[in-house]
């Protein structure tokens, strides 16, 4: 009986020990996921300044294409 308990002790350590590495990796892996998103977020908010012309010379004053 005494070897029983041991060995659930021993299972239970082992599973405490696994719970609190997945839940340190899954923090890690949301605090990764939040800074892909920010980065996603500003090169859209880029994208869509250039697409809308934002940051473009006026015809007149761009450079053609031959200098």
């Amino acid at each position: 009986m005494e070897n029983r308990l041991t060995e659930l002790e021993i299972k239970l350590a082992f599973q405490d020990d696994l719970l609190d590495t997945l839940n340190r990796t899954v923090a890690r892996q949301q605090q990764q996921i939040d800074t892909l998103q920010n980065q996603l977020r500003a090169l859209y908010d880029l994208v869509q300044g250039l697409e809308s012309g934002a940051g473009r010379r006026p015809p007149a004053e761009e450079i053609p294409p031959h200098y």
